[in-house]
């Protein structure tokens, strides 16, 4: 027997026990309390009677009811706050999305072997997004604030962006 089945009969045996008895053993509720109220009366000796069942379950691990979102979903998450703080429409955030995609999945540890650039928003070289936090190489927070602080300052706007990434396939 381990000892998940002894505890669990144990605080089976004391549930049934305060259950039947209130707390104190005895059982007071139902057909009991009309024969301890007669033997009362006749000067009889009653016992009142429990009964402890016990019983068994079967425990099965259960995966837990929440499991965090992919990286890539919780980031997308994270820009899609951002560019709404930056008071751009949701066709601008699509406009990121599709230029994010393209460029590195939003896979914030892509690495351009050919050309260096790296993170989220392929940043070349990917030092520079280290102006806004030392975590950049491993945090894809850094890299987003970064890569929406280069795309405001250049293209003015992630379709602006897209826009020329389209014709030129790069930004």
């Amino acid at each position: 027997m381990d000892s998940r089945s002894v505890l669990r009969n144990t605080v089976a045996a004391v549930i049934a026990a305060t259950v039947a008895g209130g707390g104190s053993g005895v059982a007071w509720a139902g057909e009991w309390a009309g024969e301890w109220a007669a033997a009362e009366q006749t000067g009889e000796s009653v016992r009142p009677v429990t009964h402890v069942g016990v019983w068994t379950t079967r425990v099965t691990a259960r995966p837990p009811r929440f499991r965090q979102a992919p990286a890539k979903t919780r980031s997308k998450a994270y820009a899609f706050r951002l560019v709404t703080r930056h008071t751009w429409s949701g066709q601008q955030f699509q406009c990121l999305d599709s230029l994010w995609t393209r460029e590195s999945n939003w896979d914030h540890r892509a690495y351009n072997q050919g050309s260096g650039a790296y993170g989220i928003p392929q940043a070349l070289p990917g030092r520079k997004m280290g102006y806004v936090a030392g975590d950049w190489r491993f945090n894809p927070q850094t890299q987003i604030r970064w890569g929406l602080r280069y795309i405001k300052g250049r293209y003015g706007s992630p379709c602006g962006a897209w826009g020329h990434f389209r014709s030129h396939n790069w930004y």
